[in-house]
């Protein structure tokens, strides 16, 4: 009878042990969930963060100002060219000559000539406007850097709140059971417990433990490519997030008429694929100038060197096409206007399907966080503790207990991965728009 109370009093200090866990266990972290140098942040101030420190953005804000620098190349002139010849450099001693015993200071030849390159057929007019194109495809390509980051930024940071958020859950579940297994170590070899008992919840602890270590190596994961955004060395990021906002965007708020409309006027990399396309006509048309040969005009002085003593003249140069019209480079300008046109297409016909089906996900991931009762997880804490007066009272075995624990940490994470799917979801359709929407 003493024996049996003894058996009695020690589980139901048991019990005591792990419901105190369950309810109490919020305040303790598992190492490697919060480090020490943890910051808390909403996304507003990560997205202020992220164009503040992130490098690449940085790198390609300064290609911008190198693309400007080359319209202003673009629209310099050529040089002109002068050139000075004197001589002769050896001696003459012809008596023949006009000019006996002429050297480089006696009685010398000096020639002078001025030319200008004068470029026909538009070039520099068309070299100013691909330069300018190119200016603009620079600054297209920075802000579809901003936006592929800041999808990067924002989906990641809501992975890695939910993904705490369960986290927490597998705290709250280890350091219970591992509570309990302590206790079971206390009691070993009084027969108070069950060998098999104490290899089964040892066994959940340690499957537990590895699930857990799993999901940090996640957390961890997701922390590295987010740091790496923002630029935030050594810190551990814990996202504030205002849930309810969250889960109160509904997809039924603009219509998919509108959202591809905005992706049509917005999204970079189609302004882009058209940049691009508007850069390749240009460069067709400037081929075909180049198929025209420039012109030198020249003046030119010489003195003693011709019938005149002192000769002025005039004179213009001219290559003559025959052979190099610059066929090769026209043709090869001609067939990437359609790669880049056929490019645009595929684009354009890529976004339409991308925001039709986000949408339509956004639909079923909608639906299916409507079904949930919002009580639920209330509920289940009060079952908890329901489960744990009837353990006490031998109603319920302790591995029915676990059980019933165990099954609502794989209700919660649900929950949270639904949640997560869910705001991600909005991420993508902002994504694909171009435009902050569901913000």
């Amino acid at each position: 009878m003493m024996n049996k109370l003894i058996k009695y009093g020690w589980q139901k200090g048991l019990i005591i042990l792990v419901f105190c866990n369950v309810n109490f266990l919020h305040v303790i972290a598992q190492p490697g969930l919060f480090q020490k140098d943890s910051i808390q942040i909403s996304l507003d101030s990560a997205e202020t963060m992220f164009l503040k420190q992130n490098l690449l953005v940085l790198a390609q804000k300064y290609n911008i100002d190198a693309q400007k620098a080359l319209i202003i190349q673009a629209k310099l002139l050529p040089n002109p060219n002068f050139s000075l010849s004197r001589g002769p450099l050896i001696p003459l001693h012809d008596d023949q000559s006009n000019y006996p015993s002429s050297n480089f200071f006696k009685n010398a030849e000096t020639a002078v000539s001025v030319s200008q390159l004068i470029l026909l057929a538009g070039k520099r007019n068309k070299q100013i406007k691909i330069a300018e194109a190119n200016a603009k495809l620079a600054e297209y390509q920075f802000y579809d850097l901003i936006r592929t980051l800041k999808y990067t930024l924002r989906t990641d940071f809501f992975t890695i709140y939910y993904l705490q958020q369960s986290a927490r859950v597998y705290d709250k579940e280890i350091a219970a059971l591992q509570q309990v297994v302590n206790a079971f170590n206390q009691q070993n070899g009084k027969g108070y417990i069950s060998e098999k008992e104490v290899i089964r919840v040892k066994a959940q602890l340690y499957s537990l433990q590895s699930e857990y270590n799993d999901l940090i190596n996640q957390i961890n994961d997701t922390e590295s490519e987010l740091r790496l955004v923002l630029q935030a060395k050594n810190s551990y990021i814990i996202p504030v997030v205002d849930n309810n906002k969250v889960m109160g965007l509904q997809p039924s708020q603009y219509s998919v008429s509108t959202l591809i409309d905005s992706a049509y006027k917005n999204r970079t990399d189609l302004l882009m694929a058209k940049a691009n396309t508007d850069i390749s006509k240009l460069n067709y048309s400037y081929q075909k100038a180049l198929a025209v040969p420039d012109l030198t005009a020249s003046l030119s002085y010489d003195r003693q060197g011709s019938y005149a003593r002192n000769f002025n003249s005039g004179g213009i140069a001219i290559d003559l096409p025959f052979f190099n019209r610059n066929q090769g480079n026209i043709k090869s300008a001609k067939i990437q206007i359609d790669v880049n046109a056929t490019t645009q297409k595929s684009i354009e016909a890529t976004l339409e399907e991308q925001i039709n089906r986000a949408l339509l996900k956004a639909y079923d991931n909608n639906k299916l966080f409507q079904k949930i009762d919002p009580k639920f997880l209330k509920d289940y804490d009060r079952l908890l503790n329901e489960v744990l007066i009837n353990y006490e009272k031998r109603n319920l075995g302790l591995l029915d207990f676990l059980d019933f624990y165990d099954s609502y940490k794989q209700n919660v994470i649900q929950i949270n991965t639904l949640q997560s799917n869910y705001a991600n979801t909005f991420e993508d359709l902002n994504f694909y728009t171009g435009a902050n929407f569901f913000n």
